[in-house]
């Protein structure tokens, strides 16, 4: 009987050790792992990237300009360690892509640039995150601050060719596609815009070249 009870007991313990080795892996996974976040196109990650960028050019005295924020991690320490893969343009127009950690910790309105570290060259192929099966032109973030660009020089270039004392404001882009090719990067977006208190719509295709520069291939109002 005794022993009966003595197994019953050293079997519970076993049973506990093992949910508690679990629970630990757990939380530790939950506390200190980096994991993926979803929010790369918002207006805080945009601003932690400029904040990076910016302390980074301070420090070193460089004159780094984000092109864009390529991948957001995040790590949850005492606050949030952001892990921030971004392109930039270094001072002669080459690009080039940086890994930067900015602790965050927002009850005590404290952010500090931990590391800014250069880890590559962005790959012409895969410059453009894409949904889609890699043929063509695919969709790609309307955030993204590359398809952004595009919008705001279709957006000048449409000003210049109008006749309207009253000034375009983009409103959204409502749709981006995109494909490379040699180095060129092609948009097809359409963009909605207000003028005055109406509000229209306009499809436009633009190219990137191998120097950053946008031209207007192409640019129509959308009647559809």
């Amino acid at each position: 009987m005794q022993i009966k009870r003595y197994n019953q007991i050293l079997l519970q313990l076993v049973l506990l050790l093992v949910a508690s080795a679990s629970l630990f892996n757990s939380m530790a996974n939950t506390l200190g792992g980096v994991r993926n976040s979803s929010s790369s196109n918002t207006d805080e990650i945009h601003g932690l990237a400029r904040f990076a960028v910016d302390e980074h050019n301070k420090k070193e005295n460089a004159m780094l300009k984000l092109a864009r924020v390529v991948k957001v991690q995040e790590q949850v320490v005492a606050g949030t360690l952001h892990h921030l893969t971004l392109e930039v343009d270094d001072d002669v127009g080459n690009k080039k892509i940086y890994l930067a950690k900015v602790w965050v910790k927002p009850w005590l309105n404290f952010k500090e640039l931990q590391e800014f570290n250069h880890i590559g060259e962005p790959n012409a192929d895969r410059d453009i995150e894409i949904e889609g099966d890699g043929s063509g032109y695919q969709v790609v973030p309307v955030h993204d601050l590359v398809v952004q660009d595009a919008a705001n020089h279709v957006l000048k270039t449409l000003q210049q060719r109008s006749n309207s004392l009253y000034p375009y404001e983009l409103l959204e882009v409502v749709h981006a596609k995109a494909e490379t090719a040699e180095g060129l990067a092609k948009y097809d977006i359409l963009l909605k815009l207000k003028r005055n208190d109406k509000e229209e719509k306009f499809k436009a295709n633009v190219h990137r070249d191998n120097e950053g520069a946008f031209h207007v291939n192409h640019m129509a109002q959308d009647l559809s």
